[in-house]
């Protein structure tokens, strides 16, 4: 999925780039400062001259961070992506899989925050004689 030369003759620049894709300027030079995009090549005022696999590899990286993925992850599903095939493809899945596991426990974990917050409210609302409810709730181990 990753090039080192704009993939075809149209190459835009690193606005149109960000346009496109939905993701900011500086968050772009990071991906490529950090590798996760290959530094594109520049016109001889330096400026990045990008095309459509650089578009479809950024588009790529930003999904996979609205879905949850850390930027290790990425890296790992960008050259699984890059190497094809069965077994990356069974590689993918493990990932995911691990990912989704994650996902679930912090769903758990928010339904449980839910519940105690939803209570203390609540409480509140209730009138119980007591001290603030919501710092109650806060103070418990």
């Amino acid at each position: 999925m990753r090039s080192t030369a704009p993939s075809n003759a149209a190459a835009i620049s690193i606005g149109e780039l960000s346009s496109r894709t939905g993701v900011n300027i500086e968050t772009i030079r990071y991906y490529e400062r950090i590798n996760m995009m290959p530094h594109p090549p520049r016109t001889a005022s330096g400026r990045r001259l990008y095309g459509q696999m650089e578009n479809r590899t950024l588009a790529f990286i930003r999904r996979a961070r609205e879905l949850g993925f850390t930027l290790d992850e990425i890296r790992a599903l960008l050259a699984l992506a890059d190497e094809g095939g069965h077994q990356a493809c069974v590689e993918v899945r493990d990932l995911a899989s691990r990912h989704l596991a994650d996902v679930r426990a912090k769903i758990a974990d928010l339904k449980a925050m839910e519940g105690i917050l939803a209570d203390a409210v609540h409480r509140c609302d209730e009138g119980e004689p007591s001290d603030c409810p919501l710092i109650d709730a806060l103070s418990n181990t």
